[in-house]
Formats: C-alpha cells, sequence, structure tokens
C-alpha cells in the first residue's frame, strides 16, 4: 500500500552548483543550493529524464580541474596551440556559437525518432549538439512555448520542420538557443544568442 501511495507522487527534477540532479517532492520547498531544473511527474519519469540529461556523473569543478590540467599538460608538451590561444578559445564559447548559424543535431535517447521528440517537446525540454565544436557540444535547453514553432511538423511521418527556442547557462552566462529542425534528419541550424534577446526566424 505504502508503494502504491509512493507512485503518486509528483516530483521535480532539481540540480545544483555542481550540476549534479536529483528529484525532491513537488510540494516542498527546495533545500538551499539546489535549482528547480525545469521537469516534473512521478518518480520514475523523473529519473528517466536525469539518465538522459546527466550523461557525465563528475562534478563542474572536477570537470573544470581535469580540462585545466589538460589544457597545461598539452601545453607543457609542445602543443602549437599557445597557453594565450587556449584560453581564448574556451572563454569565446558562447561568443563563438551566438556567431552566424551552425551545424546542429538533436539528441536523443534510446532512439532517435520524431516520437520521441515529441515526447522531449512535451516536456519542455531538449537536447542540442552543435557538432562542429570540439568533441561536440550538448546543451540542455528549457524550451520557450510561446517562441517554439512546430506546426510545420508531421510527427508520424517524421517529415517537415521545426522551429526551437529557449533558455541554458552556458560558461555561466544565461543564453538562448535558436535551433531550425528537418525531422526528417533530426538536425538542422542553430545558433545562441544572449538571454532576453529574440532569435531570428530561418
Amino acid at each position: 500500500m505504502a508503494e502504491d501511495i509512493e507512485d503518486q507522487v509528483i516530483y521535480r527534477v532539481v540540480v545544483n552548483h555542481e550540476e549534479q540532479y536529483s528529484i525532491w517532492p513537488a510540494d516542498r520547498d527546495i533545500p538551499a543550493g539546489w535549482r528547480d531544473e525545469g521537469t516534473s511527474g512521478l518518480k520514475a519519469e523523473c529519473l528517466t529524464h536525469i539518465d538522459e540529461v546527466w550523461t557525465d556523473m563528475r562534478p563542474l569543478s572536477l570537470r573544470q580541474h581535469m580540462a585545466e590540467m589538460e589544457r597545461e599538460a598539452s601545453v607543457a608538451d609542445g602543443d602549437d596551440t599557445e597557453l594565450g590561444e587556449l584560453d581564448e578559445q574556451e572563454e569565446s564559447l558562447v561568443s563563438r556559437l551566438s556567431s552566424g548559424d551552425h551545424v546542429v543535431e538533436l539528441s536523443l535517447r534510446p532512439e532517435r525518432t520524431a516520437r520521441a521528440l515529441l515526447q522531449a517537446i512535451e516536456r519542455g525540454y531538449v537536447l542540442v549538439r552543435f557538432t562542429q565544436t570540439r568533441g561536440g557540444t550538448e546543451l540542455g535547453v528549457r524550451l520557450d512555448s510561446g517562441a517554439s514553432d512546430t506546426t510545420g511538423a508531421d510527427f508520424d511521418g517524421q517529415q517537415g520542420h521545426i522551429h526551437l527556442e529557449g533558455d541554458l547557462t552556458l560558461d555561466f552566462e544565461p543564453v538562448r538557443c535558436v535551433a531550425d529542425i528537418d525531422l526528417a534528419t533530426m538536425a538542422g541550424h542553430g545558433r545562441l544568442s544572449l538571454a532576453g534577446a529574440p532569435g531570428d526566424r530561418s
């Protein structure tokens, strides 16, 4: 009986400053140090969402520390790229992705189908991958339903085009991601802009 009651509890997905995920009952105040990620539902739904978006379990500070060590090792080994150039590249990711259109694709798990995309859109959260950055930059985007447009999509036939807009934080800067996607390929073009700036429709 207790398990039946537990199954009906609505949770929300929360994330802390180290970009670690957890769930918390939706009717309770979020603990200090955590924030609402934007997804809510039954426990199983929330845990499935976390499995989809939390692909690197290392805390943010550890990831940054290891990236710094790799960068210093590259310079020490005589890498042709100067340290200053590396700093500029790392610090200018937002600027680079805000300059012009870039090739993007949608990351969908467990299968890359229009039906899975529709479910992600209904949840209000999609993963957009900028494929031409080093290693690919995958961004979790909280969709703005008022600015996004799926009227040109045939999800059953997996064809047509959709326009997605949503917000996220990248390198500690609030930004907006704008992407125009072809359903047949789950790819298209996208760009970033400073949060609050309207996205240009393609």
